[in-house]
């Protein structure tokens, strides 16, 4: 198995690096987007769509990133290289770790400025702004924010600071503490949200909307969604996941390790409609407003129940804490790859990396107001980027490393990494050989020409 330790340090045990990946791979998009996408797409035929791909797409791939990562034991871009050269493959293989970190590094952008919202929300919901909030207001209140480009900016600063605090700790001062306290904590209040979506709200409704199976709604473009959820959830293709891998200690199962983050990403997916929709049906408000329903919906629906002020701190506390968790995976590969090439001490690379995604987020935030009149091919400098990202270069990169590992590493190498005599083994080198890539370039040109 991968030997020796990155330079970087390790993980302290088998548990903090499934906080951490888990961490990394629930974010923004598993608490709000997963529940409306499922009961959009025909709810729990969409779920049983979504496990599927989440098995045969996702599990193959994090376990080849994981592996790739740990026997490179470097930065994405290192790891891929040295696994070719020793496999006595073309040393180019290197500009698929590339693309992942670059990758990260531009999602993270406008993550930062989104991840600045939710501290912004968790700021007006602890001085009571909810409180009895008209339709009107909580519209204008989100309208009002993305209008004001130095608020944003301010938030966005703040969000990167807390990102950055971490990182330049190192792994096991500020990576491992933060994964072993804050991933729980983000789970508790998750908890606790469902618990108070369950004995206030309409959970028959909510239930209903998420989980009754209408396989009439499942249509091509329903299972293309499944197959999409499933692999951007899980954090692949941006370096996130691999270099987290590479701080994994040799005596840790990565089949184990990575189904116990598949279940828990995919747990958290399920439970996060029981959070929020039996509020958002119980004051008969739209489920179907997509990111307007966490900025405008909820704290609309929140304002006007018991209790309701207290739970909207919870609710955005838990949203900025997903965030964080995500954000600060998705630095890493970038200030490993700083100190790895660059020869820079921790705290140099992280605030060159931290510095330079806190600038091209600005590009980000201005494109909602000053520049907004300024479009590429029709979209605005922030659609743009979260399209080049999440519909070309992530599929991209995730096909890479399925490729890479599956045919590009030798047998002796994967069984070495994942226990050749364990029954799982054939299916991963089968799926990961045939059946991911095959799905991932399915998503990719669905995405591609669905525009």
């Amino acid at each position: 198995m991968g030997s020796g330790q990155s330079i970087h340090g390790q993980w302290s045990s088998r548990l903090t690096f499934i906080l951490a990946a888990t961490g990394s791979a629930v974010g923004l998009g598993n608490i709000w987007r997963f529940p409306y996408v499922a009961g959009e797409n025909g709810g729990g035929a969409f779920v049983l769509v979504y496990l599927l791909c989440v098995l045969v797409i996702g599990l193959p791939i994090i376990m080849a990133e994981i592996l790739v990562g740990r026997r490179g034991r470097r930065n994405p871009m290192d790891s891929i290289r040295v696994l070719a050269l020793a496999a006595g493959r073309s040393p180019h293989w290197q500009w698929a770790g590339l693309l992942g970190v670059l990758t990260g590094t531009l999602i993270l952008s406008f993550y930062a400025m989104i991840g600045g919202w939710t501290l912004a929300y968790l700021a007006e919901a602890a001085r009571g702004a909810f409180v009895d909030i008209t339709p009107a207001a909580a519209e204008r209140m989100l309208g009002d924010l993305l209008a004001d480009p130095w608020t944003m900016l301010f938030w966005h600063s703040v969000f990167m600071g807390l990102v950055t605090a971490v990182s330049v700790r190192g792994v096991e001062g500020g990576l491992d503490r933060a994964a072993q306290l804050l991933t729980p904590g983000l789970l508790l209040i998750l908890l606790a949200m469902v618990g108070y979506g369950l004995s206030t709200g309409d959970v028959g409704r909510a239930a209903h909307f998420l989980f009754a199976p209408d396989f009439s709604r499942l249509d091509g473009e329903a299972v293309l969604a499944a197959m999409g959820q499933a692999f951007f959830s899980l954090s692949l293709g941006m370096g996130a996941i691999m270099i987290y891998g590479s701080y994994l200690r040799s005596d840790t199962s990565i089949p184990g390790s990575s189904l116990a983050i598949v279940a828990m990403d995919t747990a958290v997916a399920l439970v996060a409609g029981l959070a929020f929709f039996p509020v958002v049906f119980a004051n008969g408000l739209d489920p179907a407003e997509g990111p307007g329903l966490v900025f405008v919906t909820l704290p609309l629906a929140l304002g006007q129940m018991p209790f309701g002020s207290g739970f909207a701190v919870a609710f955005f506390l838990m949203l900025a804490v997903a965030a964080w968790t995500s954000a600060i995976s998705l630095m890493e590969p970038a200030v490993a790859w700083l100190v790895e090439r660059r020869a820079l001490s921790r705290l140099r690379a992280g605030l060159i990396a931290a510095g330079a995604i806190w600038a091209l987020g600005i590009v980000s935030i201005l494109s909602l107001n000053l520049w907004s009149g300024y479009t590429i091919a029709g979209r605005t400098a922030f659609e743009a980027l979260d399209y080049l990202t999440n519909n070309i270069l992530l599929p991209l990169g995730g096909m890479a490393v399925a490729v890479f590992a599956g045919w590009t590493l030798s047998r002796a190498v994967t069984a070495d990494e994942l226990d050749a005599a364990a029954p799982a083994y054939s299916a991963w080198r089968l799926l990961v050989r045939y059946v991911s890539p095959l799905a991932v370039g399915v998503v990719l040109v669905g995405k591609l020409l669905g525009g």
